[in-house]
């Protein structure tokens, strides 16, 4: 059975559902820098781009009955779904007969005996239930899902649901920014706990650099936190279990592996005050849909390695949903900015100072990030960077292209050193030492 979303239901059309950057030079250049003459140049926390953000949709709410809206495409109750309508299909399968009216089986001479049982004559199996073996999903499900929530969220824009991580016994809770944006200004917040129970929540903090926020449930004492582990020692292939609330369906585990890491996802926001969210994801297999936003990811010992965020998706309209394309924040690069975020704090970002753009060579042999602009009094200006020169690594990592060198700089600290491997003139390879600028104090921090 497959059900299609009505003109009832709230899905925004196409346009609607891509999280792209701000109009053409809303945001000041840090350090009072000039905005370079590219229509879509963004200073995303120090580095803008020359080209659009990447195909990336943010995925937090499941639709909910409200007339379709045709608003700003950054309405944050949606699930942002890349160049397709979201639509609800299948989630609900055909149910088949109770029991049969025989069951053969297979002798060895190859007979058969027919077998009746007690229960609409359908033979049943006396098998009884076995522990969870410790590293199988079973076993990570049971050891996550008391600390993984469903979010509601209610606001002048409509309603939604997402997911989100405790992080403290007493009601402080890791999600995503998009998750509850939609609560800005006087909107609501509330929780639904694995055991059943439910309480109000407020926000304590946002960042829409990460994509990232905490909110605290009331009055709620004794909850389990989970347990945070350590994206870096992550591996390709290593298999990974995601926990959330898709389609507001709580409490729902996948799994899947580790597909990549380091995938630089772009998903950009609009408004006066928007902010590009580049992030070096965690790419994983396990289906994720709308509604798993602001759950983790976690490894085969139960612990947190990330939170899920987004999701690419073919393309084609009606056709919105997981693909095997999940992409989580790794929680190392971002478990400083979460500690901000709890105490009250205005997070900070590594700045590099520079507007970048894709650079490759007609022969192919070279690609990266190209440098458009180098604001002045910046870190790369101290450190001797020019327009025209193409980043190729930061330390040991290679750079792909504007969104590569973005992510990757988000994945430092204010005051951190790195090693930037650069190409000038076209064929000339050097490395310079870059010791890395904060935005605390400017519009993007």
């Amino acid at each position: 059975m497959t059900e299609e979303h009505d003109d009832t239901q709230k899905i925004p059309a196409t346009e609607n559902t891509h999280r792209y950057g701000p109009p053409e030079h809303n945001h000041p250049y840090p350090q009072g820098g000039t905005p370079p003459s590219y229509s879509s140049q963004q200073p995303y926390g120090g580095e803008g781009r020359a080209e659009p953000p990447g195909p990336f949709g943010f995925y937090g709410h499941p639709a909910h009955h409200e007339p379709r809206r045709q608003s700003r495409p950054s309405s944050a109750f949606t699930a942002g779904v890349l160049a397709a309508a979201l639509v609800v299909g299948g989630l609900g399968g055909v149910a088949g007969a109770a029991g049969f009216a025989a069951v053969d089986y297979l002798n060895g001479d190859g007979t058969t005996t027919s077998s009746t049982s007690s229960v609409d004559n359908a033979a049943v199996a006396d098998r009884k239930d076995t522990a969870a073996q410790a590293g199988s999903v079973e076993a990570v499900a049971n050891s996550v899902l008391p600390s993984v929530v469903k979010i509601n969220v209610r606001g002048a824009q409509g309603e939604g649901s997402g997911s989100g991580v405790i992080v403290s016994p007493d009601g402080e809770i890791l999600t995503n920014n998009h998750v509850v944006e939609v609560a800005a200004g006087g909107g609501s917040l509330s929780v639904n706990f694995n055991d059943g129970t439910a309480a109000e929540a407020e926000v304590i903090g946002t960042d829409p650099v990460t994509d990232l926020a905490i909110i605290k449930a009331k009055d709620v004492s004794g909850l389990t936190p989970a347990t945070i582990g350590k994206s870096a020692n992550v591996d390709v292939g290593e298999e990974v279990v995601a926990v959330g609330s898709p389609f507001g369906l709580e409490a729902t585990v996948t799994s899947g592996i580790v597909s990549a890491l380091n995938r630089p996802v772009s998903v950009g926001s609009s408004g006066a005050d928007a902010t590009a969210t580049i992030y070096p994801a965690i790419q994983t297999d396990a289906a994720i849909n709308p509604g798993n936003s602001g759950g983790p990811l976690v490894n085969g010992q139960g612990e947190v390695i990330g939170i899920n965020s987004s999701i690419r998706t073919s393309g084609s309209m009606g056709e919105g949903g997981s693909i095997g394309l999940g992409f989580a924040i790794p929680i190392d690069k971002v478990l400083p900015i979460v500690q901000q975020l709890r105490d009250g704090e205005t997070p900070t970002h590594a700045r590099l100072g520079v507007t970048v753009t894709d650079a490759s060579s007609q022969d192919g042999l070279l690609s990266g990030a190209g440098i458009s602009t180098v604001n002045n009094g910046s870190a790369a200006d101290e450190a001797g960077l020019r327009s025209g020169d193409v980043v190729t690594k930061v330390n040991d990592e290679l750079i792909s292209g504007s969104d590569s060198l973005v992510a990757t700089i988000r994945g430092y600290r204010p005051g951190d050193t790195v090693k930037l491997t650069i190409v000038r003139g076209g064929d000339k390879t050097s490395t310079v030492d870059v010791t890395l600028d904060s935005d605390e104090g400017s519009p993007t921090s």
